[in-house]
């Protein structure tokens, strides 16, 4: 009898500990679901945060919050299953614009439908819309540099696209100075040429001197470039 005690008291514990081992598995496993949560949680907070939260981070980026609803087919097809998509006002385009300050049916509801495309493609569309409001020029100094570091070619190319459209005189030079450390060829090309075409003027810059003591191998480049260019109208 009593080796069969024993023997249930030693199954018992074996059992007990079973049963431990998978409750911790059990317990690790939650904690780990609660930190993924969490961490949606935060992203979504993040990318759409509330009026209230968007006033208390004193953020100056633009609207987050959103007072229009697009409506796509599911399948692409008028007469399909519909899934809505918010968005704000502020980013659309001067088409959805009229649409919702004109006496139509989309000011009364703030409800834009469109039957051409997939919800898919009309989430992507305000994704870019959203990621091009948000896209001023320091950022797109940011993501340059990241694009360049991580080779994201297509995010590097529409930085360069944004920075070339904001390039003027005042800021030639330190756009040249950057595009110039970080390969960005679109760019430099700009920056060049811009400075070029007011060679004259180049010397006298405000940005001349410092780019002179920090890195005078790119004024020697400039100088030839601007020189090449003189002998080409030269010679023709």
């Amino acid at each position: 009898m009593r080796c069969i005690s024993e023997g249930h008291v030693m199954c018992d514990a074996s059992v007990r500990k079973e049963c431990y081992e998978e409750a911790s598995e059990t317990v690790e496993e939650l904690k780990r679901e609660i930190e993924d949560l969490k961490a949606e949680v935060a992203f979504l907070r993040s990318r759409y945060p509330t009026d209230h939260q968007h006033q208390l981070s004193g953020r100056s980026h633009g609207p987050r919050f959103t007072d229009v609803v697009l409506v796509a087919a599911v399948d692409g097809c008028e007469g399909g299953p519909s899934m809505t998509v918010p968005v704000h006002s502020a980013i659309l385009s001067p088409v959805f614009k009229a649409m919702l300050e004109n006496d139509m049916e989309e000011s009364q509801s703030g409800t834009i439908k469109i039957s051409d495309a997939s919800y898919d493609a009309l989430q992507a569309f305000v994704d870019f819309l959203s990621v091009e409001e948000l896209l001023d020029e320091q950022m797109a100094y940011e993501l340059l540099v990241l694009a360049e570091k991580y080779q994201v070619e297509h995010l590097k190319a529409y930085c360069e696209m944004i920075l070339v459209s904001k390039l003027n005189w005042d800021n030639s030079i330190i756009n040249y100075a950057f595009a110039h450390q970080h390969n960005a060829k679109h760019l430099l090309e700009a920056a060049l040429s811009l400075i070029m075409d007011n060679m004259f003027e180049f010397p006298e810059h405000p940005k001349y001197s410092e780019l002179a003591k920090k890195d005078p191998s790119l004024v020697r480049e400039i100088f030839v470039a601007l020189v090449a260019k003189q002998f080409n109208r030269c010679g023709k």
